[in-house]
């Protein structure tokens, strides 16, 4: 009789073998991981700085300058 398996048991076995028997896509994988780290770690630091540092140092001055913002505008 065969042993019933939960499905995401089932889902994760197909998911390593898959990736045990890749030789091709295990490069393109670090291809992609290395993309990623770019995109969500180098292109957020250079790109989107933390702007409302700049305006105050506390949460309650920057909630006041964020409020003051929407209100004014």
């Amino acid at each position: 009789m065969a042993q019933k398996t939960s499905f995401w048991v089932r889902i994760l076995d197909l998911y390593v073998d898959g990736f045990r028997s890749m030789t091709l896509g295990k490069t393109l994988w670090v291809i992609i991981a290395i993309k990623l780290f770019i995109f969500f770690v180098i292109i957020k630091i250079l790109f989107f700085p933390d702007f409302l540092s700049s305006k105050s140092d506390t949460d309650k001055g920057k909630a006041t300058y964020v409020r003051e913002q929407l209100i004014d505008r």
